[in-house]
């Protein structure tokens, strides 16, 4: 509370009159007012209607086609996230549950830059994040020597991530279609490339830490 003969500045006086239009503008809870420290959290709807029509809004302002290839590539993108934090609940080493994580903060990274064709990315992508992606792979490949062809899937984690290393190359896929007709970054699409290629070791070292790493005769 204010302590007595204290006076709010006038657009904090202005902005505290406003409240009850504010929340009559938007019932669901919660709502937050603090005299000491006035602020106001007036609840978001991620129902915008705006896409009804078959559009949407780009990060940088667009409106596309919802089967526009760019959204179809960012849109793809959204899917591997999904898949891969499905395989997180499967994994059974912290190194995968570590490598999963850090693979969907930059999945992140690589739909926004799709995502924002008018704007610059605040992080684009850059050879140092496929060179450290190949590093990783290289150590998994030292780990885990390759020998013929594997039959995917013999874990639920490594099924998860199998399952997810098939839904990258789609994305790639679909990065490479937009290419065609629009510019994207040469370090992106490499990185998705590596990505695909970690996302297969990351499979197997789970396989080989239950012992179940299974060759095709």
């Amino acid at each position: 509370m204010l302590r007595p003969g204290r006076r709010l500045a006038p657009e904090l006086r202005r902005r505290r009159a406003e409240l009850p239009q504010r929340i009559k503008r938007h019932r669901s809870p919660p709502y937050f007012h603090s005299a000491r420290r006035f602020a106001i959290l007036i609840p978001m709807s991620i129902v915008t209607k705006t896409g009804d029509k078959g559009t949407t809004g780009l990060f940088s302002g667009e409106r596309v086609a919802k089967d526009d290839p760019r959204v179809e590539a960012y849109g793809s993108l959204d899917e591997l996230s999904s898949h891969l934090g499905l395989a997180r609940h499967s994994a059974t080493l912290q190194s995968t549950l570590g490598a999963i994580e850090a693979v969907q903060r930059n999945i992140h990274r690589a739909a926004a830059e799709l995502a924002s064709p008018s704007q610059a990315p605040a992080r684009p992508f850059t050879t140092q994040d496929c060179e450290a992606l190949t590093a990783q792979i290289s150590d998994l490949e030292a780990a885990i020597p390759l020998t013929g062809f594997v039959l995917p899937g013999m874990t639920p984690a490594s099924a998860a991530l199998d399952v997810a290393r098939t839904v990258c190359r789609r994305a790639e896929r679909r990065i490479v279609a937009l290419s065609h007709d629009a510019p994207v970054s040469p370090e992106l699409q490499a990185w998705i490339n590596r990505l695909a290629d970690y996302l297969f070791m990351l499979a197997r070292q789970e396989e080989v830490a239950e012992g179940k790493l299974t060759f095709l005769k």
